[in-house]
């Protein structure tokens, strides 16, 4: 189905056309008056200068031939050229009944629908997940959502860190403390034992150990290199070592993301990406591109536009290490291979720009990707606490992600019970999805690019522009619908009637505008955009449900559009947050 924009906007180029003029110029936008008009169309503003012509008199000559149109009940010209609009209540109600009847609720599916890569998430297995890798897995697991809405094949890949040096300390520092065990033995070739020498809380315990002694034992650094050295040759012992780390850091990770309701399509590693990289820096050196510069191997990326030097893309390291951006690289090389992506996103710190710019550079230099391929880097803020640093524990170390969830939850946990809400056996899984609603809508609801203070109090409040405050709202409704059911009511029957107060009409054209919000999410990456539109809307149905008896009204018909109303608000704002990436629950 046509969106409401939409269909406006035909109608304004339609008359654009007729009185002469280019119908380009009948875009329409939401009002910045809401008190004189619904809708507004500046046309005429930009057509003067290319019409020698008063913007006044193009308005008028636009207006005169939109009299009896089906869509407005008043068009009205403000000088110095302004097109005011309202939308006829007849149109309005027919209209949310096509919504309605539409599954996608107006959102059009993508013509041609892409292949879409999106790399978020990126934790180093055998370290525990921190708040540092929030924003990261809300983010992209929002857009993945929001895209495959619009009808695109997206593939979400966790991208995790395995083969750098934090395997060969883990290794060293095993070596260390259990010397016995058959990993270390060259001589051994039998079958090594299938369940691993260490918990998940050991695990990660021993990396920050190994990490701590590097830093100040030169030698048990050089063992740690040559444990990782060996490991990436392939010997045996260490595969299978690093094979129990995989296993042990995958299931508890998986465990902690899934309390945030992230999920994964693949869970790729950088080690999968290292077969590539010998005959992709061979092509790059056969082709021209990769040359040495004082023993490393690089490839130029700067361009003439550059307003700052950008260094070139190093492959190799002096003694033939591969670095961060050749595994970026040989991913890519990867995905290609494997998928055949239109487009790749990826979700990182903000101060990840230049990495990204000399990966991306080099990629399409060398010919890893195709032309039209996209190449996306979403580089998002930093979550700060309440002093505008990086979120800290309250003894300023760095707060693990389930803590910080369980604090959340507990939080949410004590409103609950202090309100008598819902009964004590369902307290505990109603405040998880009130404190998923907290965290996420807390992060979401700001431009993904910049920093935000992370608000324990403000998030998990109940008023204002918040999750809880989103959920409340649905519960609401469900609340209504539930009773209207009781006293003998049948859902989804009767039609929508034209609306007969202001704010009854006003939530109807909020509830419009669900299409364009969607779509627009999806083409900025931009999930805030649906946070401030679902807040609208709840404001707007709470206007609605102060101002109407919906359930004491007599006349039948007006009762059952009422519900119809009610209906398609609950589906809105259900799709939207799930698109957010949480749920509600039936009583809060």
């Amino acid at each position: 189905m046509k969106k409401l924009m939409e269909q406006m906007a035909l109608e304004l180029s339609g008359a654009f056309e007729k009185a002469g003029y280019d119908p380009s110029y009948g875009k329409v936008t939401v009002s910045s008056r809401p008190d004189l008009c619904e809708f507004q169309c500046n046309g005429a503003m930009a057509g003067a200068k290319k019409y020698k012509k008063a913007p006044f008199m193009i308005a008028e000559d636009v207006a005169a031939l939109l009299k009896d149109t089906r869509l407005f009940s008043a068009v009205e010209v403000v000088k110095p050229g302004f097109i005011n609009l309202k939308v006829k209540e007849e149109f309005l109600a027919e209209y949310l009944e096509e919504m309605d009847r539409d599954e996608k609720l107006s959102v059009s599916a993508a013509e041609q629908p892409k292949t879409i890569i999106i790399d978020y998430g990126g934790p180093n297995v055998a370290k525990p997940l921190h708040v540092g890798h929030l924003r990261s897995a809300i983010i992209g697991e929002s857009l993945k959502r929001i895209s495959r809405y619009m009808g695109h094949h997206v593939i979400g890949d966790v991208h995790l860190g395995d083969w750098g040096l934090q395997m060969g300390l883990i290794i060293t520092e095993l070596k260390y403390r259990k010397p016995d065990l058959v990993y270390f033995d060259e001589a051994y070739e039998g079958a090594y034992p299938e369940e691993a020498p260490f918990t998940i809380s050991e695990l990660e315990e021993i990396y920050p150990c190994a990490s701590a002694k590097s830093k100040t034992d030169e030698a048990y650094k050089n063992e740690a290199l040559e444990a990782t050295h060996m490991l990436q040759q392939g010997r045996r012992g260490y595969m299978a070592l690093w094979n129990h780390i995989m296993t042990v850091s995958v299931a508890d990770l998986k465990k902690n993301y899934e309390k945030l309701n992230v999920f994964f399509d693949l869970w790729k590693k950088e080690s999968d990406a290292q077969p590539y990289i010998p005959d992709m820096v061979e092509k790059m050196k056969r082709d021209g591109f990769a040359y040495e510069d004082q023993g490393a191997l690089v490839v130029d990326v700067k361009e003439e536009k550059d307003a700052k030097e950008i260094p070139p893309c190093m492959l190799l390291k002096s003694d033939g290490a591969s670095l961060y951006t050749t595994t970026d690289l040989a991913t890519i090389v990867d995905r290609m291979k494997l998928y055949q992506p239109d487009a790749i996103w990826y979700l990182a710190d903000k101060r990840q720009e230049l990495h990204f710019t000399q990966v991306f550079r080099c990629a399409r230099k060398t010919g890893l990707v195709k032309e039209d391929t996209e190449l996306f880097f979403l580089g998002f803020g930093t979550m700060n606490g309440k002093d505008g640093k990086p979120f800290k524990t309250r003894d300023g170390g760095v707060m693990r992600l389930e803590n910080l969830i369980g604090e959340i939850n507990e939080e949410m946990y004590r409103k609950i019970v202090e309100n008598r809400s819902v009964r004590d056996t369902d307290a505990g899984e109603t405040a998880r999805q009130v404190g998923l609603s907290a965290i996420k809508y807390g992060d979401l609801s700001n431009q993904a690019t910049k920093d935000y203070v992370f608000d324990v109090d403000r998030f998990t409040s109940f008023e204002g522009n918040t999750g809880p405050y989103i959920l409340y709202t649905i519960v609401r409704i469900k609340s209504i619908l539930r009773r209207y059911k009781e006293e003998g009511g049948v859902l989804d029957t009767g039609r929508f009637l034209p609306a007969q107060s202001g704010v009854e009409k006003n939530l109807m054209l909020q509830l419009t505008g669900f299409g364009d919000t969607v779509q627009s999410a999806f083409e900025e990456k931009a999930p805030h955009r649906i946070c401030a539109y679902i807040y609208e809307v709840s404001n707007a149905f709470n206007s609605f449900y102060h101002d109407t008896k919906i359930l004491t009204e007599e006349d039948p018909e007006r009762k059952q559009s009422f519900v119809r109303i009610l209906g398609l608000t609950q589906r809105v704002l259900e799709t939207s947050i799930d698109l957010l990436g949480f749920s509600a629950p039936d009583r809060m």
